[in-house]
């Protein structure tokens, strides 16, 4: 059994320290520790190209996806009015569909996204099609819809991230509903002038085997085929104006970080396609907003560094954060497989004053 103080130790181990951005190592250190491992796997490279990550893989990896986003976006009000992106089906091939949102000036200057949602209608499915395919039962006549984030690299070839899957019924009709909000994210990291937004829409079977359903095929978004703006897909942007609601604690994007600079998170993207070690290993995601605190903290009077000579000066850390769910592949006996793992303390959710990690009483703070 480890030490108490060892334990403690390890726990704290992702955290960046006072004022210190998060480092490639730290991370890396992380990741070894979850999976118990003393140095990085190199994957063999025909392994990874025939790798498939499987649906309950992607499904798990989805749910902690969620997670996070509930984590970070609780306790936070969206702004009065949300902007609506209007998109079109660039292309479809089988059932993978490509969508397009044009996305420059749609988000708002000194401003922070909470949430983006993807809107797709679902189209009914006519009950003479439905006959022709027999009596369905309720678990057969479902469809996964997987949404991923596609980017053309330089060299012309394409990445794609996973960012949400649902399961729908053939049964059904209405608007379903995708949460993008790290595709969003993963889009502003570009460089200027940004392309467009692009995301790939795919319908598969729930299972497999020779007893598998081809329902999936019955599975149609509006617009796929249709007049420009009839149930094309939308996309709504939720935003909070830091202006209105810097309470936050989110640094002003728009001012530079300097000696008066009062204690606040900044943004920070980790970019982990840019990392040796990450190749062939992390499958998703590509990267990753890890934010930092920055600036300085209001010290307290000497009369009360007199009455508690224990606590030191009062420095910007991060009081909470929230985990970073990752796929990465691991090799078992021989075969190649991925993985869903979960690494605590990755991403800062709020930065607060505390005196040698102690957290100062709320009257004290600026």
């Amino acid at each position: 059994m480890r030490p108490l103080w060892l334990c403690w130790a390890l726990w704290v181990l992702p955290l960046a320290g006072p004022g210190v951005a998060m480092t490639g190592e730290q991370l890396l250190g992380s990741l070894l520790q979850q999976l118990q491992l003393s140095e990085v796997p190199v994957p063999d490279r025909v392994d990874m190209e025939e790798l498939v990550i499987p649906a309950h893989v992607r499904a798990q990896y989805v749910a902690l996806l969620r997670r996070s986003h509930g984590d970070r976006s609780r306790g936070k009000r969206f702004s009065h009015s949300f902007r609506e992106v209007a998109g079109r089906f660039l292309a479809s091939e089988a059932s993978t569909h490509l969508l397009v949102f044009g996305m420059e000036q749609r988000l708002p200057p000194n401003s922070e996204l909470v949430q983006a949602v993807l809107r797709l209608f679902q189209e009914p499915v006519p009950k003479a099609t439905l006959h022709r395919h027999g009596r369905l039962s309720p678990r057969s006549a479902r469809a996964r819809v997987t949404v991923e984030w596609l980017r053309v690299r330089d060299d012309g070839s394409n990445r794609t991230s996973l960012i949400d899957s649902r399961l729908v019924s053939v049964h059904e009709s209405g608007w379903k509903v995708f949460d993008v909000t790290e595709a969003v994210n993963f889009w502003q990291q570009l460089s200027r002038p940004r392309p467009p937004l692009l995301l790939q829409v795919s319908v598969q079977r729930e299972h497999l085997g020779p007893l598998a359903s081809g329902a999936h095929k019955l599975v149609r978004f509006a617009s796929q085929g249709a007049p420009a703006g009839l149930g094309e897909p939308q996309l709504e942007l939720h935003t909070l104006d830091l202006r209105d609601y810097g309470a936050q604690g989110d640094c002003d994007p728009e001012a530079p970080v300097t000696e008066g600079t009062r204690c606040c998170r900044q943004e920070m993207y980790i970019d982990l396609q840019g990392m040796k070690w990450a190749d062939n290993w992390v499958l998703e995601p590509p990267g990753f907003l890890a934010y930092e605190c920055v600036g300085t903290c209001q010290q307290p009077p000497e009369a009360l560094a007199v009455k508690w000579p224990f606590l030191g000066p009062r420095q910007c850390i991060a009081s909470e954060t929230a985990s970073l769910p990752m796929i990465v592949s691991i090799k078992e006996g021989g075969r190649t497989r991925p993985q869903v793992v979960s690494l605590p303390n990755m991403r800062v959710q709020k930065c607060s004053c505390a005196s040698d990690g102690a957290l100062v009483p709320r009257r004290l703070q600026p």
